[in-house]
């Protein structure tokens, strides 16, 4: 074995050489430059501005079974399960905690091996100018054989190691939290896209019903035409109202397959694979648990995201700092080198060396200085950047419960616009069956009615859509991620 040593200390012998530089490394290995982490106040409201209607229970880990609705729980699990775009995210937490894995092998002595072997021929013009006249050439071609263990391991003496391993620990955690934000995206997008889906189904049941009914007036109005009873404005009225409400099923038919699309992508299928059947029954929002502002600190993984990449900047300062001091490492070799194969195996072809190496940085031409300054200024940026993610968190959660609130006031004037649209639609028709009104009356009153019934059926969606969006704004259930 061979060790290569680029600082020797020539009055210590080599057992005394080995106790030195580690009874120096023990005495400063203790010392870590550097800031320690923490956590930046942030200013949360002790309550929320918005009063929607929620609870005091706990958010379940699985939150969209607060809807009771086991077709979602089926869509949810298998998009979790299934969705490439969570996949390239635990991928990344892997190679997140493979180079915390790299860091921490600093920790660790490394040992090299080295072997080779070369062949030299010497220049008969170089050697012999160095001869007396007349002396004979020695022999100019020999072999070099070297077998040899290189060992290197740096003292942490200023914390450059330990403040890696922090940062790059930090940046592992960050990774998981951010996968935990995609799984709460992906699971509110299936449920929105679900409730969606129903809604549209509810609103494709109301076009058919009014394409069945506008299709028998226009036969009516065109009996009534032929018969004397009306005149042909009335006959192009009703087939108008017809051709108006197939576009609007038409329409209608385009969102929803848009939104099965959507759906299959989301689970990882492809569009042609997927079939979403229809569902007209749409569950009563559940009362969610809002919990105080404080909590969201603890409950967004995006937050927790964030601030462990304030963290793992915070740590990239410590790196920095101690960039300027001396790194200490302990190198060594050990080995057989001999000139000819043939003693390279005898005792006597050993050689071995071990000591202590200093490298102190004297003139860098202001790089340390530099990467130090650009290693606060990402430390500003996360910290800004954390500080924003709880002020939008605040404001998706107030958006959130003013939505729930709003559709909830819209859908009860809604309804009574519905029953009011309808007695005003029969009432129309008793009137024109009399004589007393025409047929542009019945028309009106008939699309009221239909406008308001399919604002109905859009806000009963909404409603729902907008309560996915809170739990996905409280930060859903999780606590964890995926290890």
């Amino acid at each position: 074995m061979f060790f290569r040593s680029s600082l020797k200390i020539a009055s210590l012998r080599p057992r005394g050489t080995f106790v030195f530089a580690l009874g120096t490394a023990c005495l400063v290995s203790s010392c870590v430059v550097g800031p320690d982490y923490q956590s930046p106040e942030a200013k949360v409201s002790k309550r929320w501005k918005q009063r929607a209607d929620v609870s005091d229970l706990p958010v379940p880990d699985q939150w969209w079974t607060l809807f009771r609705d086991n077709s979602l729980n089926g869509l949810v699990d298998r998009a979790l399960a299934n969705n490439q775009d969570l996949r390239a995210g635990l991928a990344r937490v892997d190679a997140a905690r493979a180079l915390t894995g790299v860091q921490q092998a600093n920790w660790f002595p490394q040992l090299n091996l080295q072997n080779n072997a070369t062949y030299e021929h010497s220049s008969a013009n170089s050697i012999g100018a160095n001869l007396p006249s007349g002396a004979g050439l020695p022999n100019l071609e020999r072999d070099r054989h070297r077998a040899a263990l290189g060992l290197n391991y740096e003292v942490d003496l200023w914390g450059r190691v330990r403040r890696s391993v922090e940062g790059a620990k930090a940046r592992e955690d960050a990774s998981v939290d951010t996968l935990a934000a995609q799984r709460l995206v992906i699971a509110a997008e299936v449920a929105r896209s679900y409730f969606l889906a129903a809604s549209l189904d509810n609103q494709e049941q109301i076009l058919r019903e009014t394409i069945s009914l506008r299709e028998e007036a226009r036969k009516l109005q065109q009996s009534r035409f032929e018969g004397g009873l009306a005149n042909e404005m009335d006959v192009a009225r009703a087939r108008t109202e017809l051709e108006l409400a197939k576009n609007d099923f038409a329409a209608i038919e385009r969102q929803r397959g848009a939104v099965e699309n959507s759906l299959a992508v989301l689970c990882g299928d492809a569009p042609a694979d997927f079939g979403l059947s229809k569902n007209r029954r749409l569950p009563a929002p559940p009362r969610v648990p809002a919990g105080m502002p404080s909590t969201l600190l603890q409950r967004r993984p995006d937050i927790r995201s964030a601030e462990q990449t304030l963290r793992a900047a915070n740590a990239d300062i410590g790196v920095a700092k101690a960039n300027f001091y001396p790194v200490f490492s302990l190198t060594g070799s050990g080995g057989l080198e001999s000139v000819g194969a043939e003693d390279f195996f005898e005792w006597k072809s050993r050689t071995a060396s071990i000591g202590p190496q200093l490298t102190v940085p004297i003139f860098q031409g202001g790089r340390l200085r530099g990467n130090l300054r650009a290693a606060q200024a990402r430390y500003d940026e996360s910290l800004a950047t954390y500080r924003q993610t709880i002020l939008t968190s605040l404001r998706e959660v107030e958006d959130a419960m003013l939505d729930l609130r709003a559709f909830q006031k819209q859908r009860a004037a809604v309804a009574a616009a519905v029953a009011s649209a309808q007695d005003t639609s029969r009432l129309s028709r008793l009137r024109y069956d009399k004589g007393l009104a025409s047929y542009f009356e019945v028309v009106d009153a008939d699309r009221v009615v239909l406008t308001t019934r399919l604002t109905l059926a859009q806000l009963d969606g909404q409603r729902l859509t907008s309560t996915v969006q809170l739990l996905r704004a409280l930060g859903g259930g999780w606590k964890g991620s995926s290890k």
